[in-house]
């Protein structure tokens, strides 16, 4: 695998593990609304998936379309591999 590619995985399999306790935490706050160590974690986790998100976008392309991704020129959303295919 080259490190390019590896750095492509490497980053998507963190995001994708921010993005999971995001929502675990998520769905605890709907019940626990006023646990401050659950938000101050939350918003831990949001700031740490803005990031990554941001870092892969440099790198890879855009994550998402439709307004929530900026792209460069060329646009870049019809570039292979899309996140989700891989």
């Amino acid at each position: 695998m080259k490190e390019n590619e590896k750095k492509y995985y490497e980053l998507l399999h963190e995001l994708q593990e921010t993005d999971f306790i995001i929502v675990e935490l998520n769905l605890y706050l709907n019940t626990h609304p006023n646990d401050q160590a659950a938000i101050a974690q939350y918003n831990e986790y949001v700031q740490k998936s803005m990031h990554l998100k941001n870092q892969f976008e440099c790198l890879f392309g855009p994550l998402t379309s439709f307004g929530y991704s900026l792209s460069p020129t060329p646009f870049m959303w019809k570039d292979q591999p899309w996140p989700w295919q891989v």
